[in-house]
């Protein structure tokens, strides 16, 4: 896994031979999960890695979470995801939608040929929101197995909201949130409060979200920098180690509860 802090867990397949692997795919309701990150810039106070790390330590604390009578392998992170809208600030690598498409689309159908009857994708990166609904479908349609996505941050919003100490907007890009997780997650990573500079949201149509918690029913292109100067977007000065604990919990726990869920449904 990418966040060394955490070590190593029992449902890791990168660290299992191909026997093991074989025997949970075929154990009745296997579920794969494969966490889909990016690498892009979050502000001078974050590493690039931050969505990847993020959501890799997600699901490993989900699928821990579920307990050992749930079949169930996290493959390594797809670590570069579509961060077209990043690259002016540099430090970002980005995949071209189609390629991140096909790459998606090959790990499902090959996990699928290992034995696994549901995969489900969680992601951790806004920009590659869409793409894994699409995927959902066109994987979905050639498999009898169950294909599902899901994007960590979505989840458990009210109580995330009331952990919060930022107002709207305070929770996008590089702010409160994920700047929180990453002082409880890799504090190692995270600059000195004096680099936390996040911006405040600032958009023209008020339908388009503006924040993790607050998506918005309209879509917009927007290179980052038009929104800020620093790459961050938020209220990064407000994150604590304790509220970035609060917040892992809750949404490992419901990670789990997800996990649980689908294997019950494919038993």
């Amino acid at each position: 896994m990418i966040y060394d802090s955490i070590g190593s867990t029992s449902t890791e397949w990168a660290g299992k031979p191909y026997a093991k692997i074989a025997h949970i795919a075929e154990t009745d309701g296997s579920v794969l999960v494969v966490p889909v990150g990016s690498i892009e810039q979050h502000g001078h106070h974050l590493p690039v890695a931050t969505d990847t790390i993020l959501v890799d330590a997600m699901v490993h604390g989900g699928s821990e979470q579920a307990g050992t009578d749930v079949p169930l392998l996290v493959t390594p992170p797809v670590w570069s995801g579509f961060s077209p809208h990043h690259l002016p600030f540099g430090g970002t690598l980005s995949l071209d939608l189609d390629h991140l498409q096909v790459v998606l689309e090959d790990v499902a159908r090959t996990g699928i040929e290992n034995g696994f009857d549901a995969v489900c994708f969680v992601n951790g990166h806004g920009g590659n929101a869409s793409l894994i609904d699409a995927v959902v479908s066109t994987v979905g349609i050639s498999t009898d197995a169950e294909i599902l996505g899901t994007t960590y941050f979505n989840l458990a919003t009210e109580k995330i909201e009331s952990l919060r100490e930022s107002d709207t907007g305070g929770m996008a890009h590089g702010g409160e949130y994920e700047t929180s997780l990453m002082l409880h997650l890799r504090p190692d990573l995270v600059a000195d409060s004096d680099q936390r500079d996040g911006t405040t949201w600032d958009e023209h149509y008020e339908w388009v979200g503006s924040d993790l918690l607050e998506s918005g029913p309209l879509s917009v292109y927007r290179s980052f920098d038009e929104y800020s100067e620093s790459g961050a977007i938020g209220s990064p000065e407000l994150a604590s180690a304790e509220k970035g604990a609060r917040i892992y919990d809750t949404i490992t726990s419901e990670l789990a509860a997800l996990f649980v869920a689908i294997h019950e449904h494919n038993a």
